[in-house]
Formats: structure tokens, C-alpha cells, sequence
């Protein structure tokens, strides 16, 4: 950290920085945790950066890109040539231009989990166009009690692998489309840390709930897998995250692992026993002034994450070492009292650095990113916004 300070004490806050050899590490990691049994198809949610996407996806070990919408996906497509869009798409002007676009539709992957989106295709675009690539969203959320207790995030109405294979079917007795591959996301393991700080007893239910979900999805996962193979060969099969990568990995029926949130090293990725990336995306605010003796006031910082809130979609303090937040005000829209042993020595216009509690929503807040190796700025690059995209 004190290395990345030096670099960048020249700059004015509020700026971002991603420390391009813990990026590279963490890049490395992903594949090392794999065994081998799975590339790793890049989020790009969680990097939002075309340069950065371009260093990861590039590296060994990796194959193709997960975008999360329409517009975004087309945009990735001029360059790569395997994106995925992992949610559904109701975008007209984007449908239209993926059907006029042969190299776009040959490229592009879209996410359907009901007939009903292939009806919304059909109606948008007509049935006069190049194939339409499909993959089909499985649900991986675990359910209890005959389905009463739902436990992980509402995403496919795709559960069983008898709905799976219905899908399957109905895609490929319909002209105009192309069944490539299945995604499954299992949140409740990959996007919920196994060691989260306080009670002792939610650790444990966390740790159980996550046990007895990953085993009845490997089973359920490769029921569907082989109904819908028995209605046309596949592509690919996605699934896991950061978080479950060994655990999704070892799965036969996976060829692929949809990660990038580990790239970065967000503060949500501080409680996992399995694995622990190295903290690579920061951004910095600097002091303004000191209502005493005890405390620092940082102009801004409350980057606060998406999800359900809590404390946990707070950033973190990473430097200088030995701040902590007033918990009666958190971080804020326009400042952020720091307290703790370092803040005694904090001057006006000192940079204090955070961490954003999710990967890539930082680069919402930015139009760059400063790239720093060992001492030094090697590199600014854009972020989506910075180039003037907003795909959500």
C-alpha cells in the first residue's frame, strides 16, 4: 500500500487505482483454482473496463466473456468473439441490431429461461435473420419444504431438469434460433462468504445451508445437463463464480467457471475460508478538515455497494492503516469522519484509500483508472463510463 500512495501522491482526489500486480495475481489464482478442469469465461460486469477486460481475458485459462446486457455485448463483440449475456434482454434497438449483424449473431450468446422471451425475439426482429445463439439459465438456487423456503438469488424459472429439457426443445423445433450452452449461477455459495465476522451460529448455518446446497445442485445440474443434451449437443455449461470456482469446477458436467469479481479483490471477498484475493481496485478521497483532535473528515466516500443493505456494502479502509469509520455516520454522500490511532496524524489534503465492497460498480463512480506497477502510474485507462457507455 505504501507503494501505491508514493505513485500516486501527485494526484488530485477523487481518483481510482488498480494495482496491476495484484490484478495479474488474482487473474492467475482464478485459473490455478479450476485444477485444470475449467476455463474461466470473464464477468465483465465486475471489471467494467475495456482495457482490463482485454489483459484478463487474453491471459491462459481464459475463454470468452459473460457481458450483462445487449448494448454492452454487441460493443465487446467488435473485438471478441464469444460473449455470453448473462440475464435475459427486452432491448429492441439492440435485438434489431444483433439480427442485422451476421459477425454479431455468429458472437453473441442470449440468456432465455422461457418461451416467452423467444416469442419476444420472434415479435421484435421477425424470423428472417441469421440464427439467434441461445444458452439456457438454470436455476441453482437451493429450495426446501416442497419449494417454500427459496434460498439464493431469484433469477430462472428453470429449475428441474424436466423444465430444462422442455426449454430445450422448444428452442431447437423453433426456426430462427440456436441452443449453445447452459448457465447456472449459485449465489447462495459463490456470492456469500462462508466466514462473516460475529455470530458464531450464522457462521455455521451459512457453512451447512452452502453444504447440503452444493450437493444437491451437482446432482440436479447433471440431471438437466443430460436432458438437455438428449435434445442437442452443447457448447458449453457455465456456472460458479469467484467464490465456488473449486467447488463448481469439479463438477463433470462444467466446462467453464463465470468469474471476474476476484480480479479486483472487493471488500465482499474478505470472508471466504477457501480463498483469499489480493486487494487490486482502491479509490481515494482526501481529508478536508478536522472537527478535533481525534478525528479526520474525507470529503465524500460513500461509494456504498448494490444488495440488501448493511454494513457490509460499505466500503473498506485500507490506508493508511488503523482508520475506522464513525458508526453513527458511516461512509458518506459528502464525507466521511475517520477515526482511529492513524487519523491523529492526518493532515489537510492527505489521500485516505477504500475499497468498494463490489468489483466493478466502482468504475460507475469513475471515467478512469490509474494503473500502478510496483512504484509506479503506468497507465491510465477508461471505464465504461469513461468512454461514454452506460449499459445498465
Amino acid at each position: 500500500m505504501a507503494q501505491l500512495a508514493k505513485a500516486t501522491e501527485h494526484l488530485d482526489p477523487p481518483f481510482a487505482v488498480v494495482d496491476l500486480d495484484a490484478f495479474d495475481a488474482n487473474a492467475a489464482d482464478l485459473v490455478r483454482r479450476t485444477y485444470g478442469q475449467a476455463t474461466i469465461r470473464l464477468a465483465s460486469k465486475s471489471v467494467r473496463s475495456r482495457d482490463l477486460i482485454r489483459r484478463a481475458a487474453g491471459r491462459p485459462g481464459y475463454r470468452g466473456i459473460l457481458a450483462f446486457t445487449l448494448p454492452e455485448a454487441l460493443w465487446l463483440a467488435e473485438e471478441h468473439t464469444d460473449v455470453v449475456i448473462g440475464y435475459p434482454t427486452t432491448d429492441r434497438t439492440a435485438l434489431k441490431q444483433l439480427a442485422a449483424d451476421e459477425q454479431a449473431a455468429s458472437r453473441v450468446t442470449l440468456m432465455i429461461d422461457s418461451i416467452r422471451q423467444l416469442d419476444f425475439v420472434d415479435e421484435m426482429v421477425g424470423t428472417s435473420r441469421p440464427d439467434i445463439r441461445v444458452c439456457i439459465d438454470l436455476d441453482a438456487s437451493l429450495e426446501l419444504a416442497g419449494g417454500r423456503l427459496h434460498l439464493g438469488p431469484y433469477r430462472s424459472p428453470v429449475h428441474s431438469a424436466r423444465q430444462a429439457g422442455t426449454l430445450a426443445r422448444a428452442i431447437t423445433d423453433r426456426a430462427g434460433f440456436r441452443l449453445a450452452g447452459v448457465m447456472s449461477y449459485e449465489g447462495q455459495i459463490a456470492g456469500l462468504g462462508d466466514n462473516q465476522p460475529g455470530s458464531l451460529l450464522k457462521r455455521a448455518a451459512i457453512r451447512a445451508m452452502q453444504r447440503i446446497s452444493a450437493g444437491e445442485l451437482a446432482e440436479r445440474r447433471a440431471e438437466a445437463i443430460a436432458a438437455v443434451e438428449a435434445v442437442a449437443p452443447l457448447e458449453f455449461v457455465n456456472g460458479g463464480g469467484t467464490g465456488s470456482v473449486e467447488q463448481t469446477a469439479a463438477e463433470h458436467v462444467i466446462t467453464e467457471i463465470g468469474a471476474g469479481s476476484g480480479l479486483y479483490g472487493p471488500g465482499l471477498f474478505d470472508f471466504y475460508r477457501r480463498f483469499r484475493p489480493r486487494p487490486a481496485a482502491y479509490f481515494v478521497m482526501s481529508v478536508v478538515r478536522r472537527p478535533n483532535a481525534r478525528i479526520a473528515t474525507v470529503l465524500g466516500g460513500g461509494w456504498i455497494a448494490s444488495g440488501s443493505p448493511g454494513l457490509d456494502r460499505q466500503p473498506t479502509l485500507s490506508w493508511p492503516r488503523g482508520l475506522r469509520m464513525n458508526p453513527r455516520e458511516g461512509a458518506g454522500e459528502v464525507q466521511t469522519p475517520v477515526l482511529g490511532a492513524a487519523a491523529h496524524g492526518l493532515r489537510l489534503g492527505d489521500h485516505v484509500w477504500f475499497r468498494h465492497a463490489k468489483a466493478g460498480e466502482l468504475c460507475e463512480r469513475v471515467n478512469t483508472l490509474h494503473l500502478v506497477s510496483g512504484a509506479d502510474v503506468v497507465a491510465k485507462v477508461p471505464t465504461y463510463r469513461g468512454e461514454g457507455h452506460a449499459f445498465l
